[in-house]
């Protein structure tokens, strides 16, 4: 069974500004980090449950290549990514 994939704003807007970084430092390492969140994120789709909880629902998936957990709940057939953070923030301090 593979799920659909919704990502919400406030993951949206984490991937923007982790992307415009990256373009800062090079195109190529933009490029790089855009393929690697998006091989991500079938894996995601594809076997959503074999990635441990982190606190309560909430599960993570790494990137390999880059210091990013990709944040989501499964929520029958569709997984919500709620945000992607570079691993040095503190997800305590998300807002609500």
């Amino acid at each position: 069974m593979k799920f659909r994939l919704r990502i919400r704003a406030a993951a949206r807007d984490d991937l923007r500004d982790a992307r415009d970084w990256y373009r800062m430092q090079s195109a190529d390492l933009a490029e790089r980090f855009a393929h690697e969140i998006g091989a991500v994120f079938s894996s995601v789709e594809e076997r959503p449950l074999i990635y441990a909880k982190v606190y309560k629902d909430v599960r993570r998936a790494m990137t390999r290549r880059f210091p990013y957990g990709i944040y989501f709940v499964v929520e029958g057939d569709r997984i919500s990514v709620l945000r992607v953070l570079h691993q040095a923030r503190d997800p305590r301090h998300w807002p609500r």
